[in-house]
């Protein structure tokens, strides 16, 4: 990549635009915007006026929303104008939607009317829904023309069409009544009726589904293009494979995010500013502040007891690190069987089974090794009050292991994403319930 990155600066002179243009021309959209970054905004705009017209559309949807911007600012009117309406329907969209105001304004100046009327259209929708990320260009026909008919169709087209893998049976009300892939068509004679070859029976979705079902739908099965319907089931666009994988992109960092207790919007981090960062960490950084001191009043509450057994406050770190590491493993594993379907929570009596053993068998593992810690090395504490700190433990970890697991699918059962019952939230919450476990355990086993 380096070497691509050399040659490619090394051909920048004006002099060398030949030897310049062919090696962009063996270069993708995706490649070329993978090395955009390490080129000035000069040098940038000169490869870019010697890509070819097709594939300028392409890498410029490939870019960060800066990078886009600038193009835009830079570029000759004519060459925009031509760079817009060449773009997919819901790639323009996504430009629309995340450049400034005021250059939002150019850009619409610049659409031609037909682009227009793709656009209006898709930006009626809800841009986390099935229809705000499907496209409106996909290939549809009567069931009752031919074979030969169809064909005729597909080659006038295919240059209109995102993809003519699938092509859609509707009937004169555009309503969906089936779907033929190009491949049956060119298998059949071109005197069938494309009624007597389509499948009747079409996966789709409809145009509020949420887009993560709607990726989760065309994965599960194996599908390259998904259509999306209105509830009068008329055919409104298509969801490509492209444009799940940036779904899927998307609704993973949305998820790490709040595992992460963040919260706003996906955009990158170069692209977001440093008042947008503190917006996005400050919220739930004061909710679990917050919620952090409520463990000065469980300390406070058991100030007797750590008067009495001083040792216990050299354990306290490891007593919340351990649960805390403990719940965030179980409700790791609970959020990714959600988000991929294998769990549901109809399999909460499996689940709580399964999670209690297997916090058992933790909880006694670590539960020897604090003990064994605690009583042969430094600091060297007396038997009971390390079987009394090693049963805590084991109380702890087991609590927190059925915690973990619990919470992400009680939480995904009422509708709410059950990603934000991860990392930071439940290792504050078991931070609490677990000094509290500690502390009456130790309480009980030392009779103090």
């Amino acid at each position: 990549m380096q070497n691509l990155i050399e040659n490619l600066k090394e051909y920048l002179d004006p002099v060398n635009d030949g030897q310049l243009r062919s090696v962009l021309d063996e270069l993708s959209a995706a490649e070329i915007a993978e090395i955009w970054d390490n080129f000035s905004n000069e040098e940038s705009l000169r490869i870019f006026a010697l890509i070819q017209q097709d594939k300028r559309s392409d890498l410029i949807s490939e870019l960060h929303i800066y990078e886009q911007e600038h193009l835009i600012r830079e570029l000759s009117e004519g060459i925009t104008k031509t760079l817009l309406n060449g773009m997919e329907p819901d790639n323009l969209v996504d430009l629309i939607q995340s450049v400034s105001p005021e250059l939002r304004s150019a850009v619409w100046e610049q659409l031609s009317e037909e682009t227009r009327r793709e656009t209006t259209f898709l930006l009626r929708f809800d841009e986390d829904d099935a229809a705000g990320i499907m496209t409106p260009r996909y290939a549809a026909i009567l069931g009752g023309i031919t074979v030969a008919q169809a064909l005729k169709f597909i080659r006038k087209t295919m240059d209109e069409m995102e993809t003519i893998y699938y092509l859609y049976v509707v009937d004169k009300l555009k309503r969906l009544n089936g779907v033929v892939s190009l491949k049956d068509i060119l298998r059949a004679n071109d005197s069938d009726r494309i009624e007597d070859i389509m499948i009747r029976k079409v996966i789709y979705v409809h145009d509020d589904t949420d887009q993560e079902e709607s990726a989760r739908v065309l994965e599960n099965h194996g599908l390259l293009a998904l259509p999306v319907v209105d509830r009068f089931n008329r055919l409104l666009g298509i969801i490509t494979f492209d444009d799940v994988i940036d779904v899927i992109r998307e609704e993973q960092t949305e998820d790490i995010y709040k595992m992460g207790a963040m919260g706003g919007n996906t955009n990158s981090y170069l692209e977001t500013s440093s008042w947008g960062l503190v917006k996005k960490r400050i919220p739930w950084l004061i909710i679990l502040l917050v919620a952090g001191t409520i463990t000065t009043n469980v300390l406070h509450l058991y100030q007797d007891l750590l008067l009495a057994a001083a040792f216990l406050t050299l354990f306290i770190p490891v007593i919340t690190q351990t649960g805390g590491n403990s719940g965030t493993q179980s409700s790791t594993l609970m959020i990714r069987g959600l988000a991929t379907g294998e769990l549901h929570f109809r399999d909460i009596g499996k689940v709580m089974l399964k999670e209690i053993i297997v916090g058992l068998f933790l909880g006694i593992t670590t539960g020897v090794v604090i003990l064994t810690r605690a009583y042969f090395t430094p600091p060297g504490i007396e038997f009971l009050p390390a079987i009394a700190i090693a049963i805590s433990l084991c109380s702890v970890v087991i609590f927190a292991t059925v915690l973990g697991a619990f919470v992400p699918m009680l939480i995904h059962k009422i509708g709410f994403d059950p990603t934000v019952a991860a990392g930071p939230l439940m290792s504050t919450v078991i931070d609490v319930c677990g000094l509290t476990i500690f502390f009456e355990v130790s309480k009980r086993i030392l009779t103090l």
